[in-house]
């Protein structure tokens, strides 16, 4: 962090696709513990809507409740990181003797700056400056088994710069990777222009050795059950089958970023607390893209996440972007990987039914998404068709005996 404290009481707000000038898209103010927001007007006539559900494009000054994302916009509340981006900057903060409670949501925005997720930047950009030196795969993981374990110092400085704004509960870091090499480096903003834009997983202390293989795997059976899947990597790590890494979808190769909205933004429902069904998600998507193609993808994505015991398939890790003309689609699909959710349920509901979700739930919801009952049938079995493969896929990419055994049970007996 360039600063060690100043409250930030007005924060504006820009919009950089990186191929062009930032614009300003309004600014946000802290007045006696109330978040205001008010649009630019030059933006308003832009037609630009980034989040038009909960904040669409007006003269106004709004404000939202603070029981929901402490009174954030929900579009900006996404480009805070949490779970382990929040466990470094708290501890960063308590390092500095500051109460994490006292650094307003502003704040934290401020520090994100111009390295977050998608095509938003905050300034005043209490962000760290960007550098291109070479990284270690194996001490970075090393390093946030440390972090787990209550270190700080020198540890905690270089993960928070390869943090990012990057969302979940696993320890990930933001690269820059030369295709055909084992060449990476730091990759938070900017990038030498040979290298891409990834985000590398490690495992958290209840993972196993190969949780990075796990999620390898289910990303290559999504991909054949026609998930939109991003590009995939498994790196060579000293003690496991591999670190599990996924290109960046907010980020293009022509250097463009794309605006990014999950569904927990956009419909400002909080993702801690199971609420939305996947009918819910499907007309968001039809409401938001206008595409029934998109709709229908996301009835794949609920075949996917049922039958292969993905449980922790809540609002968070469903995503839209928005390019420079204002058009919307639907990310491609992540953190998908064997997961159990509340009390062992779903935690996106399947026309109503959380706790045991049947194909008769899943043709249920496939009417919301203008399928009939054939085709929907044909999805489910096209995504069954993927799943068989696990045996084989976990064997060849070093998955335990016993987990491979484990999942095969959960996913293969329907």
């Amino acid at each position: 962090m360039k600063t060690i404290y100043t409250p930030t009481e007005i924060l504006q707000v820009r919009l950089n696709f990186g191929i062009a000038p930032a614009i300003p898209v309004g600014r946000l103010a802290r007045v006696e513990e109330r978040i205001y927001f008010e649009y630019d007007p030059q933006f308003v006539s832009s037609g630009l809507q980034i989040s038009p559900y909960k904040l669409p494009l007006s003269n106004k000054t709004v404000s939202f409740p603070p029981s929901v994302f402490e009174g954030l916009p929900g579009v900006f509340n996404d480009s805070l990181p949490d779970g382990w981006g929040k466990l470094l900057l708290d501890r960063k903060l308590r390092s500095l003797n500051i109460l994490p409670g006292q650094f307003s949501p502003l704040d934290r925005l401020a520090y994100v700056g111009t390295n977050g997720m998608g095509a938003l930047t905050y300034h005043p950009d209490h962000s760290d400056d960007t550098t291109h030196e070479s990284l270690d795969l194996d001490t970075l993981a090393e390093h946030s088994e440390k972090i787990l374990q209550g270190a700080s110092g020198e540890v905690l400085e270089e993960l928070l710069r390869l943090n990012g704004s990057s969302s979940g509960a696993r320890p990930k870091v933001l690269i820059g990777f030369r295709a055909g090499t084992s060449e990476i480096v730091q990759g938070v903003s900017t990038l030498p222009s040979d290298f891409e834009p990834w985000l590398v997983k490690f495992a958290n202390t209840l993972d196993g050795a190969d949780a990075g293989a796990i999620e390898y795997v289910y990303g290559l059976m999504a991909r054949q059950a026609g998930l939109k899947v991003p590009d995939m990597h498994l790196f060579e790590c000293k003690s496991g089958p591999g670190y599990f890494a996924t290109k960046r979808f907010d980020w293009l190769s022509t250097g463009e970023k794309l605006h990014t909205h999950t569904a927990c933004g956009l419909l400002h429902s909080d993702f801690r607390i199971p609420a939305l069904d996947y009918e819910d998600l499907i007309k968001a998507t039809l409401w938001l893209t206008k595409d029934i193609r998109e709709a229908r993808m996301i009835f794949r994505y609920a075949v996917f996440n049922v039958l292969s015991h993905n449980r922790d398939d809540h609002s968070k890790n469903f995503s839209f972007l928005m390019d420079q003309q204002g058009t919307w689609s639907l990310a491609p699909a992540y953190d998908l990987t064997f997961s159990s959710g509340p009390m062992g349920q779903q935690s996106m509901l399947v026309a109503g039914e959380g706790q045991n979700p049947t194909a008769t739930s899943l043709l249920s919801l496939a009417k919301h998404a203008d399928l009939s009952a054939k085709d929907a049938q044909q999805i489910i079995n096209e995504v069954k068709s993927a799943l068989s493969q696990w045996p084989l896929l976990a064997k060849e990419n070093g998955v335990s005996t016993s987990r491979i055994q484990f999942i095969k049970k959960a996913i293969l007996k329907t």
